[in-house]
């Protein structure tokens, strides 16, 4: 028997203008060398926070301890801010939608050491090694408009995913060659090949692609593509108004299938896209639970008594994508020079409150996918050496200047940038552009040279695939490598884990040989909450499940 056992980035829909600039390069050198000579001087970081440096370890990064907090209360709203305004609450769209889960809950989920845990479904077996699934349902499970919650159900979702080709899990559904419903709680797949981390996509977030969130084929019927707006799930809460731009309030759902559960009578979402807005509502106490981004915000949070922080880094996280297919960047030099001319020490000092948790290669030190052989092979900070490639890049006709292209939160990152690059002779220009313009028609457009991304992976399969594999969904750079594609799919296929854990390490071996992208820190994805927020439930891409949740009040 084979049972298994997540990953996150950024995408949006809306049509929002872009914000642009040029900024002066002997300005902005003298700006990033002002701030630094403040910030080292005084010994304090952005955002008020000031004793602590070094980097940020992990705390409660699943969570909280369910069975020390106490007698869970019931009653009472949570309002929750979100880095953006939701997209679509259809599974089979690819947008960030934290309120997806709380509707519809999930057929398996992630356990912290990324094995697969029953939830709707009571397990998820194979006798076959791989190539055939078997998954058994709860008894009595009721989606919110009182329909059965059964095999058919599963069935008919996962077919959604399987037609259409735009879903962001569409990949894993399309390696199911046939499924039945074999009884009323029971649903076999064949699968076109043998895939022992089969189970891991019906556990997922909606972001990255899931195959687990299932909803009422009786609502599917009714209302067409406006399910989209229209969820009808078997979560523990139900959509009851949706102003976009402004509010989204959930009720408690009376016929959830986890007796006793939800706590919480309702939850009310608010769009809050600006960091310091988002930050002073944390701060202030608008909301009581904020779904943070940035190092900044992280920052503030763990150095404010007042608050609770759940953060784990993971693995992967914040890194610049080089653009294969254009030049200068489909040049292995110039992709050496850009990370040669970074100096992490004086980032770190600048734009991370002195508490970069620095990255080098696709895994943490921690997993045990990662070599230190990788690590080993990352560039490391030279200016000489970078200018050296510059130049021979342009004596050899080519042209080192680019465009780099951001979301405006992360301007005075891109400053920094570009100021590094002045000093190893490369004149950048920077655009900046809303978060959800910005993931539609910069980064899955592929209209960049060189961009940013935040991209936590909680689990290798099929988060490493989608960030370094050809064609993987969130592999925006268009980097692809035969040997990185044959390592990824002998380490889905296989029920060894020796030799899963070496074909990781392949991978990643590989990729900092390439110098697939830019790696810069570790994520800083964090949840922010008020002190009397309780039984929060997490994965580290901040993705919650809510039945859970109450507030000590």
């Amino acid at each position: 028997m084979i049972t298994a056992g997540l990953d996150e980035e950024w995408v949006g829909a809306m049509q929002v203008g872009a914000g642009r600039r040029r900024a002066r390069f002997a300005a902005v050198v003298a700006a990033v060398a002002a701030m630094l000579l403040v910030v080292t001087g005084c010994g304090s970081s952005a955002g008020g926070s000031a004793a602590r440096t070094g980097p940020i370890a992990a705390i409660d990064p699943y969570g909280g301890d369910l069975a020390e907090e106490g007698t869970p209360k019931t009653g009472g709203t949570l309002i929750l801010g979100a880095d953006r305004e939701a997209v679509s609450f259809d599974p089979t769209v690819q947008n960030t939608n934290m309120a997806q889960n709380a509707v519809y809950d999930s057929l398996l989920k992630l356990s912290p050491e990324g094995k697969v845990e029953p939830f709707i479904a009571t397990g998820m077996t194979t006798s076959d090694n791989g190539t055939t699934w078997t998954m058994t349902l709860t008894p009595n499970v009721t989606f919110s408009d009182g329909t059965a919650f059964d095999a058919d159900a599963v069935v008919v979702n996962t077919q959604r995913h399987i037609d259409k080709a735009t879903s962001p899990a569409h990949a894993y559904a399309a390696m199911i060659a046939s499924m039945q419903a074999v009884d009323p709680l029971t649903v076999r797949f064949t699968l076109k090949s043998p895939l022992a981390s089969f189970p891991i996509v019906f556990a997922q977030s909606g972001f990255n692609g899931t195959l687990g969130m299932i909803i009422s084929p009786a609502a599917l019927q009714k209302y067409g593509k406006d399910i989209a707006t229209n969820p009808v799930g078997a979560g523990p809460f139900t959509l009851t108004s949706w102003v976009r731009d402004s509010a989204m309030t959930l009720a408690r759902n009376p016929n959830y299938w986890q007796q006793g559960k939800p706590y919480l009578d309702g939850l009310e979402f608010r769009p809050l896209p600006d960091t310091e807005t988002r930050t002073s509502s944390t701060q202030n106490g608008d909301i009581d639970l904020a779904f943070a981004d940035y190092n900044q915000e992280l920052v503030r949070g763990l150095n404010n008594p007042d608050l609770q922080v759940y953060y784990g880094p993971g693995n992967s996280g914040e890194y610049l994508f080089f653009n294969f297919t254009k030049a200068p960047f489909d040049d292995r030099g110039m992709r050496e020079a850009i990370i040669r001319a970074l100096d992490m020490k004086a980032l770190s000092a600048s734009q991370y409150n002195n508490r970069l948790t620095p990255a080098t290669s696709l895994f943490d030190q921690a997993s045990p996918y990662h070599t230190q052989q990788a690590a080993d092979l990352w560039p490391t900070f030279d200016q000489a050496r970078a200018k050296e490639l510059v130049d021979a890049y342009r004596a050899a006709g080519g042209n080192p200047d680019f465009t780099f292209k951001t979301t405006t939160s992360r301007q005075p990152f891109a400053e920094f940038v570009q100021a590094q690059m002045a000093a190893i002779g490369i004149e950048v220009d920077v655009e900046t552009y809303d978060l959800a313009q910005y993931s539609s028609a910069v980064v899955q457009s592929g209209d960049f040279q060189l961009s940013t991304t935040v991209a936590p992976l909680d689990n290798p399969f099929p988060g490493a695939q989608r960030l370094v594999g050809t064609g993987g969904s969130g592999n925006f750079g268009r980097y692809s490598n035969p040997d990185v594609d044959r390592w990824l799919a002998d380490a889905a296929v296989t029920s060894d884990d020796a030799q899963r854990t070496r074909d990781y390490q392949q991978v990643e071996d590989q990729v900092n040989k390439d110098l697939a992208v830019v790696w810069i820190s570790r994520a800083y994805l964090a949840t922010i909450t008020k002190k009397d927020v309780k039984g929060v439930d997490r994965y580290l891409s901040r993705d919650m499940f809510f039945a859970t949740t109450w507030l000590d009040r």
